[in-house]
């Protein structure tokens, strides 16, 4: 039977391992379970209720009962033995798949500490921005604007400052003009036309510094900024584009290595690298499926708006946009009681069996 390795088991490759049929599956993993990096605005201001969505341990996941998990960091790869090096092991691979992510702020890092550890992370986070008279959120895109939106939320006296005209540049038009209205109820402080002098904290003190010689008063700055930086120092660099992101055929497979694949946020398919989302695990399978048995393979083919949610879970509801920026809102209720039990954890994710009182 062939072996598919995965490294990073995050949200890629997480539902990447739990579409892959007879083949022996192993993950190379840094935690003992997924730590998404989905909705920071919720992480942050309702860390609980994040943690029961995005933060699963890995035995819990019933269609990962026949993945073998490595627990450590890729250090090195050998394409011509076809062996991948995990620390002082190394694993062998018919088929591998890099879905390694990236790095970016507080909230997307490799970490090998316990999920209690995380979960106590998340609560002093939560606890310092509670703590915290006015901040200041450094940013345009999705991580930055849900940030905002969900400290301005939760009372906090917030302001967005961003570098363009508008935040959500690589979002339709009609997402922004939708959310601007509910950012003036909320009473969200906007700051156009301000780029930032960053520093090298994710969460630090102020006030900020703007590159034109001016300055914010704030009592903490988070900083969500950049694309991030991609975990691939482990990759040959030829495989390599400028920015150290795995480059890929429309295929998603590595130029010159059709048994290697890459996806999610580390995989150079698109500016958006956007095959983290849009299903794209689902043709990774089917492409490795078609592989293994010599038959022809799908392209992936990129949207061109990010779409999917922005603020997160809110009291009124979630609301999805679509990528020509339609947005529809789903109520809490439906939220609660049918999208994240029946749609996300068994349709999507397999099943997930319920957590176990520590």
């Amino acid at each position: 039977m062939s072996r598919v390795v995965i490294i990073g088991m995050g949200d890629t490759g997480v539902l990447t391992a739990s579409r892959l049929r007879d083949v022996d599956v192993i993950g190379i993993a840094a935690s003992p379970g997924l730590v998404s990096g989905q909705e920071l605005g919720l992480r942050i201001t309702r860390p609980a209720l994040w943690a029961r969505d995005y933060l699963i341990g890995y035995d819990r996941f019933k269609a990962l009962d026949n993945v073998e998990l490595v627990y450590g960091e890729a250090t090195g790869l050998d394409p011509s033995r076809r062996e991948l090096h995990v620390g002082e092991r190394i694993v062998g691979y018919d088929v591998l798949v890099i879905a390694s992510g990236t790095a970016n702020g507080f909230w997307r890092q490799p970490t090998n500490k316990s999920l209690a550890e995380i979960e106590t992370e998340l609560a002093q986070t939560q606890q310092r921005l509670a703590g915290a008279g006015h901040v200041a959120v450094i940013g345009g895109g999705a991580s930055a604007v849900s940030a905002a939106f969900n400290l301005s939320a939760s009372g906090k006296s917030v302001t967005l400052c961003f570098p363009g005209e508008r935040p959500l540049q690589r979002h339709h038009p009609r997402v922004w003009a939708h959310l601007a209205g509910r950012a003036e109820r909320l009473g969200l402080t906007l700051l156009p036309h301000h780029r930032a002098v960053a520093p090298n904290t994710a969460l630090s003190p102020g006030p900020v510094q703007f590159v034109d010689g001016t300055h914010l008063g704030a009592d903490l700055v988070l900083w969500a900024i950049g694309p991030g930086r991609p975990h691939s120092d482990f990759v040959p660099r030829e495989w390599l584009d400028d920015g150290g992101f795995v480059r890929v055929e429309p295929t998603l497979q590595v130029p010159g290595h059709p048994e290697v694949f890459a996806i999610g946020d580390v995989a150079a398919t698109d500016p958006l690298r956007s095959s983290a989302r849009n299903w794209a695990f689902r043709l990774l399978a089917r492409n490795i499926a078609h592989h293994l048995a010599g038959r022809p393979l799908q392209d992936y083919k990129p949207p061109r708006n990010r779409w999917g949610s922005v603020i997160g879970p809110q009291e009124d509801g979630l609301t999805v946009y679509s990528p020509a920026g339609k947005p529809s809102r789903i109520a809490r209720y439906w939220q609660d009681r049918l999208i994240q039990p029946f749609v996300v954890r068994r349709m999507i994710y397999g099943g997930v069996r319920p957590k176990q009182a520590r």
